[in-house]
This record gives C-alpha cells, sequence and structure tokens, in this order.
C-alpha cells in the first residue's frame, strides 16, 4: 500500500512524498532531500531526526518509548508533538501523515 507524507519545511515550503507500508520515516524524509541528518541511523543515540508531527496526526502514532522520550529531551525546539524520524514506521494508518522539519535542523552530511 502506498502512503503519503506531507513535510513542511522549516520556512513553510510543504513536500510531499510516497511511501510504502513499513517504510521507516527517516529513509522517507532522507530520500527527498529533507535536511534530516540520523547520525545515529535510526539506533536512537541522538537526536537529529527530530521532527514535529501535525497535532492532528500526533493521536494516530503508537506512544514513543521511554528511550525516545529521552532523546527528544536533548532536541532543540521540542514540543509536546515531537517525535524521532528513525522511530516512525509508516502503517495504512498513518497515510496523509503531516510533520515539520523544526527550524533548529541541521544535516551536517550536506545533503
Amino acid at each position: 500500500m502506498t502512503i503519503t507524507v506531507n513535510f513542511v519545511g522549516a520556512d513553510g515550503t510543504r513536500r510531499t512524498a510516497q511511501a510504502q507500508e513499513g517504510d521507516r520515516l527517516l529513509d522517507v524524509a532522507q530520500a527527498l532531500g529533507e535536511p534530516l541528518e540520523g547520525t545515529c541511523e535510526g539506533q536512537m543515540a541522538c537526536s537529529t531526526c527530530h521532527v514535529i508531527v501535525d497535532a492532528a496526526d500526533f493521536v494516530r502514532l503508537p506512544p514513543a518509548r521511554e528511550e525516545e522520550e529521552d532523546m527528544l529531551d536533548l532536541a532543540l525546539g521540542a514540543t509536546r508533538t515531537s517525535r524521532l524520524a528513525c522511530q516512525i514506521w509508516l502503517t495504512a494508518a498513518l497515510d496523509g501523515l503531516t510533520v515539520r522539519i523544526p527550524r533548529e535542523a541541521r544535516n551536517m552530511q550536506g545533503r
């Protein structure tokens, strides 16, 4: 099944990606060229893939594990609906998900 994901850049630019069920949000974002570094490659050892989930979509996500919450404590600009993109696996229930890239996002890989 194809899943639509909407990204809102720090400057307000909106982009849409098509993903497959089971894809990880971080991989989808990076393939689209969004500035999410993902330094730890999804091992939950950093917060460089921090995104802010649209409030209406946040309730559709499974709750964050304690380890993810700990990493979000280190994320610049974290909000009540912040999550790590490496911990969001896309399902049919998340079709149409909208996430915002925080202003503080930095991609040291230069993508």
